[in-house]
């Protein structure tokens, strides 16, 4: 039994790896290392409880022989297809139980969801490439769509991760291969317009820009040498960090906007900064086992709640 702890809980099934750099940053700022505890007991159908009393907030995983009482509550690393399966736990947390950082459930699912991430920029008036959700579409309703969006679009799924299942489409029939391909794996998918992010050389180029609250942590200058390949690590893309001065701040201004719009004091954005620049997505948690990751993201991360925690106030989702 423990009380007066740091808690993080991740997804222990997650190969991202941001688990690492996260433990360590709460060892450097506290002076121990936190209390590391499997996100899949509390997501929907696991085994862990929760339960409130005269002596505060209580997690307990039986099978673990685990019962914590945290005073700090870290979430983090948890995919994007799981995380609607943690929202009733989400919805447990209150100013009562532990200080609690970025975890509010509606803002997670506005950037997970990106359906809803199309219309919480439109609502605020963030640059984006004009964009048409489809649940499961004909084949009639998908080609007006891509006609209308001039026949140079990019397909994703409406809930994704790394690039998987993205593609750039120019023809009908790369089109009708996107169909059958959402299609067979029973997905909901979007058509977005090219953002004509291409470098004269003919490589994609886009910047994924950390921001927490108003400040910007880190900036990566991603470049794909496949003009038709989405541009990301995962899929290719090679990623330079740079100043994050030498981004220019009505871009940094437009990630802190785009964060903000989702209900996020968190995330990791997705722009390009050809045509006037453009948002693409936001990550409520971008990976963190990159080079520096934990200097640059991890340690601010972990320091918002710590902060909190001395102030003696409870969940911080704004």
């Amino acid at each position: 039994m423990g009380t007066g702890v740091v808690v993080l809980m991740t997804d222990h099934n997650s190969g991202e790896g941001s688990r690492v750099p996260l433990e360590k940053a709460v060892e450097v700022l506290t002076g121990a290392p936190p209390l590391s505890i499997d996100a899949r007991h509390f997501m929907r159908g696991g085994s862990g409880r929760v339960s409130f009393g005269g002596s505060g907030f209580w997690m307990e995983v039986a099978s673990e022989g685990l019962v914590v009482s945290p005073e700090v509550l870290i979430v983090y690393e948890i995919p994007p297809a799981e995380r609607g399966r943690l929202v009733a736990f989400q919805r447990q947390l209150s100013p009562e139980g532990p200080v609690s950082f970025d975890v509010d459930a509606d803002a997670w699912c506005n950037a997970t969801d990106k359906r809803r991430t199309v219309d919480c920029f439109r609502r605020a008036g963030i640059a984006q490439m004009e964009t048409i959700a489809l649940c499961r579409p004909d084949l009639g309703t998908a080609l007006d769509a891509f006609e209308r969006l001039g026949q140079d679009v990019w397909a994703r799924p409406t809930v994704g991760a790394g690039g998987a299942d993205v593609f750039h489409l120019t023809t009908r029939t790369h089109l009708r291969a996107a169909l059958g391909h959402y299609a067979a794996s029973e997905q909901d998918w979007l058509l977005s317009r090219d953002a004509r992010n291409i470098t004269k050389d003919g490589r994609r180029h886009q910047f994924r820009v950390v921001v927490l609250h108003d400040h910007v942590l880190r900036v990566c200058e991603h470049v794909q040498a496949d003009p038709d390949a989405p541009c990301n690590e995962s899929r290719g893309a090679v990623s330079t960090v740079i100043p994050t001065e030498d981004l220019p701040p009505q871009y940094r201004r437009l990630a802190v906007a785009a964060t903000r719009s989702l209900g996020l004091p968190f995330g990791g954005v997705d722009l390009a900064t050809e045509n006037g620049g453009v948002v693409f997505e936001v990550n409520v948690h971008p990976t963190l086992d990159v080079p520096a990751g934990m200097e640059t993201v991890a340690i601010p991360f972990v320091q918002a709640p710590l902060r909190v925690m001395k102030q003696g106030a409870g969940v911080v989702n704004a």
